[in-house]
């Protein structure tokens, strides 16, 4: 199997209205919309994206950050590959509240190396209440990928993804035994690419 007939199940998780929706409208359709309803349930999109030159599906499940539908999303959990954790940098609670988001992923998640990002989303917004420093610093203590983020101005979105892509590709547990070698060499490229590109996303190993 090479990395064409690779499908990638993602998740994006985080309170309501942080902009999980918008998000993903933006990196799969381009597209902004300023009005969008929550989230029902769970949505669910499809995008194949190209990293170092190699095709690869992404399913990406967007999941209702309102209490009453948490429920739901358990089932969800299961076998994802990635995980996004969005919260709003003009919303103090949405950065608090990324703890309990934490603790349901480590309760549902099938796979001990799921690779999570941090999103901090609508940095176009003046009004910001998390500071960048306080991502970095809660990225870190629970060594997660971190990058922020504008679904309007799409600053950071494309990127968000890519990088998690690249990290799940780096990780040798997600291959089994005849693909391994090639998922590791497969994103050696990107890797040594740019080791510079903290400013805008911090990997920790």
């Amino acid at each position: 199997m090479d990395a064409a007939g690779l499908t990638l199940k993602l998740l994006l998780v985080g309170d309501s209205a942080v902009g999980k929706s918008s998000l993903l409208l933006r990196f799969t359709d381009g597209a902004f919309e300023p009005s969008l309803k929550p989230t029902i349930g769970v949505d669910f999109k499809v995008k194949k994206m190209l990293v170092d030159g190699h095709a690869v599906q992404l399913a990406i499940w967007d999941t209702a950050g309102q209490e009453r539908f948490r429920t739901l999303t358990p089932s969800y959990y299961r076998g994802a590959q990635g995980v996004v954790l969005v919260y709003d940098v003009t919303r103090k609670d949405t950065f608090a509240g990324l703890e309990s988001w934490l603790n349901e992923l480590e309760t549902y998640t099938t796979k001990s190396n799921t690779v999570k990002m941090l999103v901090g989303n609508k940095t176009d917004k003046p009004d910001r209440e998390v500071e960048r420093k306080e991502g970095l610093q809660f990225a870190r203590k629970h060594s997660l990928l971190f990058i922020e983020t504008s679904a309007k101005t799409q600053d950071g979105v494309q990127h968000a993804f890519e990088e998690l892509v690249i990290k799940i590709l780096q990780t040798p547990d997600f291959w089994d035994k005849s693909t391994e070698k090639q998922g590791v060499q497969l994103m050696e490229s990107s890797a040594r690419k740019d080791k510079s590109l903290c400013g805008a996303y911090c990997v920790l190993s």
